[in-house]
């Protein structure tokens, strides 16, 4: 009698099965910061402010620190800097709100690298991975963090502003911003990025003293357009880190506490929307509600009609009814 042996089709559902193989989830987090990247956080963190005090002091002792031209240079590169931001890193690079040409892509690119928050692909990925874990354990940086008690908060809220920036682990950028990673544009920045740190400083700064034929225009230039100017789009992006997930109102049905705050929307040209952006986050306009001002999603607008962005997402009022906290309860 000869051996046979059985195929798997003729076994049938008897036949064994080879368990699928997992899929390997790469980590959060991948590297460390070094000394030396933490002490210049230490620096672009604190130098804004003694430049603001060197500011205040120096308008009011000397007439050439302040005048219209460093209020100029100040707002233009403000919002430059801000909508590369809000626009660019954000709404562009991060969620995909529209899709841009590639000469819109480079100068959002540059506009948002310029404000100094970190090169394009570290703070993307920062952000989707808030995005997926908002307000969770694994969330970069959520003011719950240390618990829902007033020092719990308090310590939350210093966490969500400041303090998150500080922790030696990054985001790991090969599992939240891959795209990026392939994208030769984008990559360029992100290594260029210390060149384009001094390009931001030191444009104010050559202007200021071109357009006053001054060497007090240039640091003038410096301080207000340059230093101050990069302090002001800090504090207003980490604000919507922070005060934007406390404080304000919630509209729309999200997971988490993300808020609107009415008085920072301004200054953040859109973004302190937040609670309808973390309902739709891929929306390319957070400001949907009857006053609400969104610069950035009108400047999207702009872009759209000269035929530089295309594919813009804009929100459609059936999707907005259906992710409303009325309408839920209603339903």
């Amino acid at each position: 009698m000869t051996a046979t042996t059985n195929t798997a089709a003729e076994l049938g559902d008897e036949a064994p099965r080879r368990p699928k193989p997992k899929r390997e989830i790469a980590p959060l987090t991948y590297g460390r910061k070094g000394n030396i990247e933490i002490f210049f956080l230490w620096v672009f963190v604190l130098a804004p402010w003694v430049a603001l005090a060197a500011g205040i002091y120096l308008t009011a002792n000397t007439p050439w620190a302040m005048n219209w031209t460093q209020a100029a240079l100040f707002v233009v590169f403000y919002v430059f800097t801000g909508l590369g931001i809000t626009i660019g890193f954000h709404r562009y690079l991060t969620h995909g709100a529209f899709k841009a040409k590639r000469p819109l892509k480079i100068m959002l690119t540059l506009a948002g690298t310029m404000a100094i928050e970190g090169g394009p692909i570290r703070w993307v990925a920062d952000h989707r991975r808030h995005h997926q874990f908002s307000d969770e354990e694994n969330d970069p940086h959520s003011p719950w963090r240390f618990g829902h008690s007033l020092g719990g908060l308090t310590k939350g809220l210093i966490w969500a502003h400041t303090g998150w920036l500080f922790t030696r682990e990054n985001t790991n950028s090969r599992r939240f911003a891959p795209d990026l990673i392939a994208d030769p544009d984008i990559r360029f920045f992100q290594k260029k990025f210390v060149y384009v740190l001094l390009f931001s400083l030191l444009l104010p700064t050559a202007l200021g003293g071109l357009l006053t034929w001054s060497w007090q225009g240039a640091v003038a230039g410096y301080i207000w357009a340059g230093l101050v100017r990069i302090a002001l789009v800090h504090h207003v992006t980490w604000s919507v880190n922070s005060v934007c997930h406390v404080f304000g109102e919630r509209p729309f049905t999200t997971t988490d506490k993300a808020s609107n705050v009415w008085w920072l929307a301004i200054l953040s040209f859109g973004e302190s929307w937040h609670n309808l952006h973390h309902a739709d986050p891929t929306s390319a306009r957070h400001g949907v509600d009857k006053g609400q001002i969104d610069i950035s999603a009108r400047t999207i607008w702009l872009f759209e009609k000269a035929g530089w962005a295309y594919n813009v997402r804009w929100p459609k009022a059936s999707r907005l009814d259906a992710k409303r906290k009325d309408q839920a309860l209603a339903a």
